[in-house]
């Protein structure tokens, strides 16, 4: 097993004379990252610098004009008095309201008690266990790539499950949470079927082409014959960059040494007659819970329903399904733990999930950092002023239709290294892009689109993802040394991949005029 080389032998050879091009690259981008300071006080930095810039470019009088509220928006000094004494009074609800904590830890609990006690590791024994090793990735790649239905919770299931898959069958972890990763952000927005981001994005192109026609609506099915597709076209070139090219950075790697000596506990040997029955309990229980669901969510006024009795992303469904998840894997782990007797008595479960929340710690401390710094950017108003900015001089270039998709495609792009949140940059540039684009004849589910994979194929090298400090985390847990070099050495090449793959699937559909959806056209009657 070349990825999990002792930890007492020499490190690697990684000598830049004796690599290829691109793989110097990467142990530069690695090498040069690694030497940035410790996350959390990268974090810190970031804030104190957000500080100083917010306070010079609003003494600069920097503004735009929201095209969504057509409000004139001003960069805000940080450093007044009052809003020193706004950041002073806002840290604790900065660090509680940040969006991944929450998830972290409700997921984690169901998933560290069906972990521990053996449920995840013998279903990916059991799946992996008659399967050629050399199709690992595109599997892992397809599964993230589908996971968009558990919403955000996605992340915390399939990044783990990502380097336990590869671990399985000999191959370095890390890059399997890489590959999990990677595939999990790109296929938020490449999905087999509709999800709450399709009904958001949905309502906003549908406020912004009514700009143009007041009768266009943008339906939650907008994309779903693309969105579908594109789930295969992130699995590939995933699957592309990690075998031609990850795969060596993860032979070049020295896992820690109780990784190492752990590493009987996860070669593939033959599911027992216990695990067999565990298995099977568990299943019984994930059908009782589907049906359970099911019931609750079948009255016209469910409690899971919204007030307009469906499934919206207000709804209890989608707005809890992290808890469901997380209570999901909690009840199945302890069913599975108590028919293999892995689980003995009550105390066992809370054990259980302390042992499997402890090597998250160092997670949740730079989530601290983290939240302070991305509350103190969105405060400054900077973050929205630089994508307004960049729409509107998008918009005066006045160049052909391939041009402008093109554009659409780099603008939104560049902007999600900035702005995360998916509906959140959305809502800033579809009044103007949605707009523009059907006076030059593209139809806003085609720009809604376009607009899709640019937000997704960046968001995996963007430190302003909360995501992105929490792969870190998954990372280290096999490479404690791993620093933010290493993470982007590993992401960089699979944004690129799937940049230009999904990239390309969106021209070639797009030139060949195939509905993005059902009754959802590629271009509109402009003129």
């Amino acid at each position: 097993m070349s990825s999990n080389t002792s930890a007492s032998a020499p490190a690697p050879d990684i000598s830049t004379e004796k690599l290829g091009p691109l793989m110097r690259a990467l142990v530069v981008i690695e090498k040069v990252g690694n030497k940035l300071p410790h996350p959390f006080w990268l974090f810190i930095g970031l804030a104190v610098f957000v500080m100083v810039l917010s306070s010079v470019l609003s003494k600069a009088g920097l503004n735009a004009v929201n095209p969504a509220t057509e409000e004139t928006v001003t960069a805000v000094d940080l450093l007044s008095a009052e809003n020193l004494r706004a950041i002073v009074s806002g840290v604790v609800t900065n660090y509680t309201e940040f969006p991944a904590l929450g998830l972290v830890l409700v997921v984690m609990f169901g998933v560290a008690v069906a972990e521990r006690s053996g449920l995840i590791p013998v279903l990916m024994r059991g799946a992996l266990v008659k399967t050629n090793p050399r199709y690992i990735t595109v599997v892992v790649a397809l599964v993230g790539a589908a996971a968009s239905m558990a919403s955000d919770a996605s992340y915390m299931i399939v990044i783990p499950l990502g380097g336990l898959a590869f671990r399985a069958v000999g191959r370095n972890p890390v890059i399997g949470c890489a590959v999990a990763y990677a595939a999990t952000s790109g296929g938020y927005s490449a999905a087999p079927f509709v999800n709450s981001l399709d009904a958001i994005l949905g309502g906003i192109s549908t406020s912004a082409a009514h700009i143009v026609d007041e009768t266009y609506t943008v339906t939650p099915v907008a994309n779903l014959f693309f969105n579908f597709v594109s789930m295969f076209a992130v699995a590939a070139a995933v699957t592309l960059v990690t075998e031609l090219l990850l795969n060596k950075r993860g032979e070049q790697m020295t896992l820690d040494a109780d990784v190492v000596e752990s590493e009987d506990d996860h070669r593939l040997t033959a599911i027992t007659a216990e695990e067999k029955r565990g298995m099977v309990v568990a299943g019984i229980g994930l059908v009782l819970s589907i049906v359970l669901v099911v019931v609750l969510a079948w009255p016209s006024g469910s409690f899971l329903r919204d007030a307009e009795g469906g499934f919206g992303p207000e709804s209890g469904l989608m707005a809890g399904i992290a808890a469901i998840i997380g209570f999901g894997f909690w009840i199945l782990g302890i069913m599975y733990g108590v028919a293999t007797k892995s689980i003995r008595t009550w105390s066992d479960i809370p054990d259980m999930m302390v042992k499997g929340l402890a090597p998250f710690i160092q997670v949740l401390v730079l989530f601290f950092a983290a939240s302070q710094f991305l509350a103190l950017f969105k405060m400054s108003g900077l973050g929205e002023i630089f994508a307004i900015k960049g729409a509107e001089f998008f918009q005066s270039i006045g160049a052909n239709s391939f041009v402008i998709l093109l554009g659409t495609y780099l603008l939104v792009a560049l902007a999600a290294l900035f702005i995360t949140s998916g509906s959140g940059l959305w809502t800033l540039l579809a009044p103007v892009l949605v707009p523009m684009l059907m006076f030059l004849g593209i139809a806003p589910e085609t720009t809604q689109a376009v607009y899709r994979i640019g937000d997704s194929t960046t968001n995996i090298i963007s430190p302003m993802s909360p995501y992105f400090i929490m792969i870190l985390g998954f990372i280290q847990r096999y490479k404690k040394d791993a620093g933010i070099g290493t993470l982007l050495s590993l992401t960089i090449p699979l944004s690129i991949g799937m940049f230009l793959v999904w990239g390309l699937l969106f021209f070639v559909w797009w030139a060949l005029g195939i509905p993005m959806g059902p009754g959802a056209p590629s271009t509109y009657p402009a003129g």
